[in-house]
């Protein structure tokens, strides 16, 4: 696209992100909606199970703000949205994420996170756009509890929800490799606060402690992971937009590392105000394991440390935060209830 390319409506840049509906990227769309209003911001989304555009109640009336309902596996709707909205920049979070359910559907997880990719990538390169960014996991690099990967490291992917995400991964780079279409990885930690669907294991365990019940652990409760703030993941996504080269790929590291087992107790002593580990142990229910389940993942971040990021949320203000937007938004989502259930048991 030219340099002197000028969107129409008197905005600098059109940016669309999908699956603006959803968790991290509601709070992206927010963050530019209030700071860049110079921006027009497009936010495709289906409305899944797990969106509720509550989430973006704080902008929903702004001047360059703008919702449009669609999938992005619709090959005709897609072509058709980059023909008619000269979408400048690309940031691409939909996709269905949830590992336990990809074990119960793979096929749906394959088709919306591939081949949904696949149809938003084919269509921005038709329409010339300036960059395209890609959201991704760092579950993609399969487990490992002493290893830590950097961006070139194998990807070795354990379940279907890996394993799709992998796969539009090689799509996105083979545009970038065959094309030089200008496109960007990002690849990310857990991320956790307000508006996620709480199907995930922070938004559960407040969740069902906040309803009275017990936390659900899937096998052990020795596996770990590392939490990073909505906030942060926000603040690294837009300094890669500014200063990622395209073509790379991006470790979004958090710098909290807690095990499952441990985050229960947490959440427990903090929402129920238990006392002694006895008291805590109560409110834990160990249930069956995933059928694969990695104990960790250990990311290296220095590429984003270059370009000047690093989380600035502590986990004590963090999980303060998020567990106090639930008290009031658990209902944010009309199925909501189902998403407390434990592996193998959602309806």
């Amino acid at each position: 696209m030219s340099s002197d390319h000028q969107p129409p409506g008197g905005f600098r840049k059109r940016l669309l992100v999908t699956g603006g509906a959803g968790f991290i990227a509601s709070h992206m769309i927010i963050s530019l909606v209030e700071n860049h209003p110079d921006y027009q911001v497009i936010n495709l989304d289906k409305l899944d199970y797990c969106a509720s555009l509550k989430n973006l109640d704080a902008i929903s009336s702004k001047a360059n703000y703008k919702f449009l309902q669609g999938d992005i596996c619709d090959s005709h709707f897609i072509k058709q949205l980059f023909e008619t909205e000269n979408i400048d920049v690309v940031l691409h979070f939909a996709a269905q994420t949830h590992v336990d359910l990809s074990f119960l559907d793979s096929f749906k997880f394959a088709y919306v996170n591939i081949v949904g990719t696949h149809i938003l990538l084919n269509a921005a390169y038709e329409a010339g756009v300036e960059k395209f960014v890609y959201i991704s996991t760092d579950e993609v690099y399969g487990g490992s509890l002493n290893e830590e990967f950097d961006e070139t490291s194998p990807k070795r992917p354990t379940n279907p929800y890996a394993s799709s995400k992998a796969a539009a991964e090689s799509f996105v780079l083979s545009f970038w490799e065959r094309y030089k279409f200008p496109v960007i990885i990002t690849r990310s930690s857990n991320v956790y606060g307000p508006h996620q669907y709480p199907e995930k294991v922070i938004p559960k365990f407040i969740s069902l402690l906040q309803h009275n019940r017990k936390c659900f652990i899937h096998g052990s409760g020795r596996q770990t992971r590392s939490f990073l703030y909505a906030s942060d993941a926000v603040d690294a996504i837009l300094t890669i937009l500014k200063l990622g080269k395209v073509g790379e790929i991006y470790n979004i590291g958090a710098t909290f590392e807690i095990s499952v087992t441990q985050l229960a107790k947490e959440l427990i002593r903090t929402i129920q105000n238990t006392s002694s580990d006895t008291e805590t142990e109560l409110w834990m229910d160990y249930v069956n394991d995933r059928p694969v389940n990695d104990l960790r993942y250990v990311m290296k971040c220095e590429k984003m440390n270059t370009l000047g990021w690093r989380p600035k949320v502590e986990w004590k203000e963090g999980i303060k935060r998020t567990i106090q937007w639930y008290k009031t938004n658990f209902h944010n989502w009309k199925n909501a209830e189902s998403a407390l259930e434990p592996f193998g048991c959602q309806a």
